[in-house]
């Protein structure tokens, strides 16, 4: 979901015990705690939350509030960890981001959870660069991740990767690749080319079409020439459903490329708004998703607490805080460092199992699922464990 990228895109019962029992602890790591020159955590740990509330806009107070939400939700469950919790609005602008964490660190914030856009996130980590406090932000944007700036969205590469590696092993790993002519585009691209590669893959080609209904009209003609020229087993689409995908997957389709020959795939989630699934071009093809069985708990549970149902990325509040109370239980010398944050065996939130990378972006457990009848059905389930099914 590019839409965490940046600002200028942003407008878009027995189970909770369950879930509280997974999220809140690490995955077991054999190879013990990694080394780190990080102090070792007390029985209490502050962290500063950063939401963009503030800027007067109610989107954005919106957000604001469910990540606080999620995040306290998250505290409830630690059982023996104490977090202190401090919220500090940025109303979504980058000099007031890094003002905020200047203050966090100031007031006493042993680590930074948010902001939520890539520019905030950029000038926060920025701004601490010499403190050895570490930002986890809600942004999806590698480009800023690295450092002390580690990044808690879901990542193309990482989507990408896991829909390769299913695409390979089921026979479909001759790929065409289609774009739309745009920064999203353009990174959807590159993530897919790097994930065949790393799944023993082939990119066969790749086309792109301009931003626009008439774009995509004009160009789906030669896409299909091309996909079919070059022996194309799989056509992997960049396009999202507020965008060219309602319409370019059907179109390609009425064009000549069966849908039934060549297996259509999506970089983006094929499920939300639900109404997608009803889509005529869809059908039969792949996308990914977190673990849809935690994820609906974790819906449950905050619905029950608050009423509402979440934000679509409250629970990243609810993985970062899930973290460190994993780290605080997990204890040893590393501390909130970049050396333990990165301990390979990771975590479990509510969207599944995750890691942060040394290159402050993350791998997340992903299930494989296809639309049949306009209903979602998953071919290959999330990992529960790195090392596992899906790696």
């Amino acid at each position: 979901m590019l839409s965490l990228l940046s600002r200028a895109r942003k407008s878009l019962s027995a189970a909770a015990l369950v879930l509280s029992s997974l999220v809140l602890a690490a995955c077991v790591n054999s190879g013990g705690a990694p080394t780190a020159s990080g102090p070792a955590l007390g029985d209490t740990v502050t962290v500063a939350l950063l939401v963009p509330g503030g800027s007067g806009q109610a989107s954005d107070e919106l957000l604001a509030k469910g990540l606080e939400n999620a995040a306290r939700l998250a505290m409830a469950d630690l059982g023996g960890q104490s977090i202190i919790l401090k919220v500090y609005n940025t109303a979504g602008q980058p000099a007031q981001a890094a003002a905020m964490a200047t203050q966090a660190v100031s007031e006493g914030a042993q680590v930074i959870l948010g902001p939520v856009f890539a520019q905030e996130a950029n000038a926060a980590g920025v701004a601490l660069s010499g403190t050895n406090v570490n930002v986890l932000s809600f942004s999806n944007n590698p480009d800023i991740a690295g450092n002390n700036v580690f990044i808690l969205g879901p990542t193309f590469l990482n989507t990408a990767k896991r829909l390769a590696g299913f695409a390979v092993r089921q026979g479909k790993g001759s790929v065409m690749i289609v774009y739309d002519q745009n920064p999203a585009g353009d990174l959807g691209k590159a993530a897919i080319e790097r994930g065949f590669a790393v799944a023993g893959g082939s990119v066969v080609g790749a086309a792109s079409y301009e931003f626009s209904q008439n774009g995509v009209v004009s160009a789906v003609p030669g896409i299909v020439a091309a996909a079919k020229s070059a022996g194309a087993s799989s056509v992997f689409l960049t396009a999202d459903t507020a965008g060219a995908l309602p319409l370019i997957s059907q179109l390609l389709g009425e064009a000549g490329l069966d849908p039934t020959v060549t297996q259509y795939i999506g970089l983006t989630r094929w499920d939300i708004p639900e109404a997608t699934l009803a889509l005529p071009g869809v059908q039969g093809g792949w996308f990914a998703l977190p673990d849809p069985a935690l994820y609906q708990q974790f819906q449950t549970r905050y619905s029950t607490a608050y009423g509402e149902p979440p934000h679509p990325i409250a629970g990243l509040a609810y993985d970062g805080i899930a973290a460190i109370g994993a780290l605080m239980k997990r204890g040893g010398p590393g501390g909130l460092s970049a050396a333990a944050l990165t301990q390979g065996a990771g975590y479990v939130g509510v969207n599944g199992i995750f890691r942060f990378l040394p290159d402050g972006t993350n791998e997340r457990g992903l299930a494989v699922a296809q639309i049949q009848n306009a209903q979602m059905v998953i071919m290959s389930p999330a990992p529960r464990a790195f090392g596992g099914a899906g790696y």
